[in-house]
């Protein structure tokens, strides 16, 4: 096995900003087997993307570990990771038997969750999804608030409000969050939408079509020009406001007064025009 050279003081190894994971002058770095390392049961990360743990491996066994992971006490002779699982399974992926460690004596379940969330966020290793996801942990299983979250894991309360509301959006377009196919900015914009179906149909065409943030932006600002005006439009004449947007979408498309005309399950779509030349045109923009 290669040497696992630290090279470093344990307090450049492990940043003194994480209070809570400051190593105390007294607690040495140790070599612990990796089959007596369990994972964290509170670990908020669940995409380990196999090119970046490639790329860590062969770090490791170029350079050696020079941050030992962090874990804790547990019963029967193991130990549970706090933080570091990136190491443990790049190490793992290279034959390793052991790997350095910094061991705490004990830690509650809330400090377990608490301290994977702070040490993720901390090094932004967590995708929106993911850091989303551990904050509603917090809420719901340790009844934190939110400005109690965002006290430890050092953020604005509003960035922690807005993170949340990406769990109000449609699972198909929370996949392509955390596929990384979409970012926060496209998410902020397709929640001031004003449906879920609309959320998943312009989210998956964003993605698929790699649309800025920006363009996002201003397609939902036309939605709403064109709800806004669809309601209007149904107020006046009593009817549904779904097809009445329907109806203005196709008009600015055609550039003609279109009707739709429900029967059952299906109906007529009538599209007017008010002189040869104008039927030519549709003609044409509909061939």
């Amino acid at each position: 096995m290669a040497r696992q050279a630290l090279g470093r003081g344990l307090g450049a190894l492990i940043p003194g900003n994480l209070n809570p994971l400051a190593v105390d002058a007294k607690q040495g770095v140790q070599e612990l087997l990796l089959a007596e390392i369990r994972p964290n049961p509170y670990q908020p990360r669940t995409v380990f993307r196999p090119d970046e743990l490639k790329a860590l491996a062969d770090s490791i066994k170029e350079q050696g570990i020079l941050q030992p992971v962090l874990v804790v006490k547990a019963k029967a002779g193991h130990y549970e990771l706090i933080s570091g699982e990136r190491r443990l399974r790049a190490a793992q992926s290279l034959g390793w038997r052991s790997i350095p460690a910094v061991v705490k004596d004990s830690a509650t379940p809330r400090e377990m969750a608490e301290w994977a969330i702070i040490e993720n966020v901390q090094r932004d290793d967590l995708n929106p999804l993911e850091e989303a996801r551990a904050y509603k942990r917090l809420l719901d299983e340790f009844q934190l608030t939110q400005e109690e979250v965002a006290q430890k894991v050092g953020r604005e309360r509003s960035t922690v409000a807005n993170s949340l509301r990406l769990l109000k959006l449609p699972v198909e377009v929370q996949a392509l969050l955390e596929k990384g196919e979409l970012q926060m900015g496209h998410a902020r914009a397709l929640l001031s939408l004003d449906s879920a179906e609309a959320q998943k149909v312009l989210g998956q065409k964003a993605a698929s079509e790699g649309w800025s943030v920006r363009a996002v932006e201003k397609a939902g600002q036309q939605r709403a020009e064109e709800l806004g005006g669809a309601r209007r439009k149904a107020a006046r004449r009593g009817g549904n406001v779904e097809l009445a947007a329907i109806e203005e979408k196709l008009r600015r498309k055609l550039g003609t007064k279109v009707k739709l005309l429900p029967a059952g399950k299906g109906g007529k779509i009538e599209v007017s025009y008010f002189s040869a030349e104008e039927l030519e045109r549709l003609i044409d923009l509909l061939s």
